[in-house]
């Protein structure tokens, strides 16, 4: 179902850091971050891959770009609706700016199960986000505040247990770093981890109590009749003021964690807007 808290234009040194739990089934084939390749277009795509859809979850691009969703926890999902994980890769691969795509997007927002989308262009300073849920309801599209955020499977900054103690747990770990640089990395390890699960009283109802109290802790782990699922990626994603981009993901493959960073700079041409 995933989870990821953000800081958007939060900090000296960093206009965005992104913390990020995939949620999915361990047998759905899946491959770690790395750039796309087989055509011009997705060797502008770095991010993880879902094989069995062709979509992503989190991707960035070398344009200073970056998407990242999660699904929206309701009752009757349609079997046969569009993949949302092709939604990063539609604005990566737009010309469009994020309003622009959003905008767009609420034509076709109907085609897709419940979902909640940030889209950014870190070298203009813009960030929109998108969510056809409620269903039935207009299509939800609003610029990102500046500040720190928490997206689980409810609206944008839901005060669902787990999102509340990962915002907690982010701005502890930021006062601690002050205006210096933030280990990322170490702090994915610190608060993406955690496996306590909320109180049955303060679930949001939506679904069986079984079911969302497995749920309901930061890092998801729950036996089910179709196999194990739960967290099986964490990204701890930074975007620094020069435009170095630093991609570091945590990630299970075949029943063993391992580990996987790339860096690379967000084009030239870009980094004037990006350090003005």
């Amino acid at each position: 179902m995933c989870i990821a808290g953000f800081l958007w234009q939060g900090h000296p040194l960093y206009p965005l850091l992104v913390l990020h739990n995939r949620d999915e089934y361990h047998n759905r084939p899946t491959r770690a971050v790395e750039w796309w390749g087989g055509s011009e277009e997705m060797e502008d795509v770095l991010g993880g891959r879902d094989d069995a859809a062709g979509g992503t979850w989190l991707a960035c691009s070398r344009g200073g770009k970056v998407a990242f969703l999660t699904n929206v926890l309701e009752l009757h999902p349609v079997p046969n609706a569009k993949t949302r994980g092709e939604l990063p890769l539609l604005f990566l691969h737009s010309c469009k700016s994020p309003r622009g795509f959003a905008e767009e997007l609420v034509k076709e927002a109907h085609h897709y199960n419940g979902f909640n989308l940030i889209i950014s262009d870190i070298s203009s300073n813009t960030m929109v986000y998108v969510s056809n849920r409620p269903k039935g309801g207009a299509v939800v599209v609003q610029d990102v505040s500046p500040g720190l955020h928490v997206l689980t499977n409810g609206k944008l900054d839901s005060p669902w247990p787990k999102a509340q103690k990962l915002e907690m747990g982010f701005k502890e770990q930021l006062f601690k770093c002050g205006e210096g640089e933030v280990r990322l990395k170490e702090m994915a390890r610190k608060l993406m981890r955690d496996r306590v699960p909320a109180c049955n009283n303060r679930l949001p109802g939506i679904c069986d109590v079984e079911w969302e109290l497995a749920l309901s802790s930061i890092f998801v782990e729950v036996n089910t009749p179709k196999g194990w699922c739960g967290t099986r990626s964490t990204i701890a994603l930074s975007v620094g003021r020069n435009g170095e981009v630093t991609f570091d993901e945590t990630y299970l493959e075949d029943g063993t964690w391992k580990e996987k960073t790339i860096n690379y700079r967000i084009y030239n041409q870009k980094l004037k807007q990006l350090t003005r």
